[in-house]
């Protein structure tokens, strides 16, 4: 986990290590979930759609009406004319050629999903703090193998850069140009209408290089496949944990990431920028479940230290309210507690030599 390094060190642009070094930010240690940013994902792209919706006049272009009954036929209306095969043909239905669609989409539909803004912070924090774990990373398929240190910061002179062939440089020094490499060989062609529609080609995504000030850096990063850049200030789900998918490659200029605390603020602390927004925490300080449940501590009170117990398998569970054997294994006592209550109630039966000698008595 990266929260367990204090500090992080800042890279030059050569890709060298500088003598400074910065501390981790608290968002990093905020709890990963990756089931809300799937959630608030899910909701938060459903706000980029543009609304569609087929013509009002489709499927009712034709003038047709019922031959009613009497014709073995059914009541649909009917194209009128002769001469054509579509002369008599069903019309407007939506179970007909050529006929209206059932509940005809409209642009009115709610396009729209409001996410409550607690909730969308929670999963930004997430995705921020899952991007400092290299193994999310890598099951995320970046190309990250050769990269020193993740989260990787370097200084604010790459905010100055002004052309592309300095950014692309600057990514070879850094060893991030292979996941660059890996957009540009996953380009191919779109499945589906989508060729059509000015979306031919699809791609993966590569570094995300949040900034502070923009130098300059925006248009020599722009023009690199799949490197994608956003203020610090503005840091957005969709970019940081694209298709609901956390670990996102991030990039951080070292203002960006000192700027991280007043962004987020911490568990104890307010944040800046968000009005009463304090991080949240971990229910469990380890997560590691398993091991607390089979840990010596637990298992102590779960089972105490005792005789063993033979553990039977496959045994018929028996009522003993209606078992006698079962209730004796329970309760020793039943028995003789049985027979006193009936003693008690006049309702024992005497045996035969009981009755003889009453008998015998009276006489």
């Amino acid at each position: 986990m990266a929260a367990a390094r204090p500090t992080v060190s800042v890279y030059s642009k050569d890709g060298g290590v500088s003598s400074e070094t910065i501390a981790l930010p608290f968002v990093f240690k905020a709890p990963i979930r990756p089931d809300l940013v799937r959630s608030v994902h899910t909701a938060v792209a459903k706000n980029k759609r543009q609304p569609y919706a087929v013509s009002e006049k489709a499927g009712h272009q034709t003038s047709a009406e019922s031959w009613g009954t009497g014709r073995a036929l059914a009541r649909i209306p009917r194209v009128g004319g002769g001469g054509t095969h579509r002369a008599g043909q069903a019309a407007f239905g939506n179970m007909c050629r050529s006929g209206r669609m059932f509940a005809p989409t409209k642009t009115w539909r709610k396009w729209h999903v409001k996410v409550n803004q607690n909730e969308k912070r929670y999963a930004i924090a997430s995705a921020v703090a899952a991007s400092g774990v290299p193994s999310l990373l890598l099951a995320r398929g970046h190309r990250v193998e050769e990269i020193a240190e993740v989260p990787l910061v370097v200084e604010d002179s790459i905010q100055t850069i002004q052309k592309t062939k300095e950014a692309v440089a600057l990514l070879k020094e850094l060893k991030a140009f292979r996941d660059v490499a890996k957009v540009t060989n996953s380009r191919k062609l779109r499945a589906g209408k989508g060729k059509l529609r000015n979306r031919r080609y699809v791609q993966r995504r590569g570094p995300l290089v949040v900034f502070n000030e923009d130098a300059g850096i925006v248009k020599a990063f722009r023009n690199v496949p799949g490197v994608e850049l956003v203020n610090v200030r503005r840091l957005n789900l969709l970019q940081l944990a694209p298709g609901g998918h956390l670990g996102r490659f991030v990039i951080w200029t070292k203002s960006a990431f000192d700027l991280l605390d007043n962004v987020f603020g911490s568990f104890t602390e307010v944040s800046q920028f968000k009005k009463d927004y304090v991080l949240p925490q971990n229910v469990i300080s380890n997560a590691d479940v398993t091991r607390l449940i089979n840990s010596d501590e637990i298992q102590s009170i779960v089972k105490p230290a005792g005789p063993a117990v033979v553990k039977r398998t496959n045994v018929q569970k028996k009522n003993p309210l209606k078992n006698k054997n079962v209730m004796l294994r329970l309760n020793p006592y039943a028995k003789a507690y049985k027979h006193n209550v009936k003693i008690d109630s006049g309702k024992t039966t005497k045996s035969a030599g009981e009755k003889f000698l009453s008998v015998l008595h009276e006489n």
